[in-house]
């Protein structure tokens, strides 16, 4: 395990650019980080850097039933998916 160099909690797109543009100006890396529920090891900073922790952006966009799409911020797990969905007949079956 290699921990990040630090960690932040972005609430908003405009805090994500922001903080990737200075990143990208000091040339320091950058890891993702959205739900902790992935198991390729995404969130190794094997050179340290900022971790982006965007477990606080949680919210559910849009959703369209007419083409059976949502557009959700990376913080979403399944289970608040799948509650926001219950009742239209649709279901996101990964890691339930």
């Amino acid at each position: 395990c290699a921990p990040p160099d630090v960690v932040v909690w972005p609430q908003a797109v405009g805090q994500v650019q922001e903080l990737a543009a200075l990143c990208h100006r000091c040339r320091v890396p950058m890891v993702p980080f959205g739900t902790g529920t992935g198991l390729e090891g995404g969130v190794n900073a094997v050179q340290g850097g900022v971790c982006f922790d965007l477990s606080r952006m949680d919210a559910i966009a849009e959703l369209s039933l007419e083409d059976f799409s949502v557009t959700v911020e990376p913080g979403v797990i399944h289970k608040a998916l799948n509650k926001h969905l219950r009742g239209t007949g649709l279901w996101f079956p990964v890691g339930t």
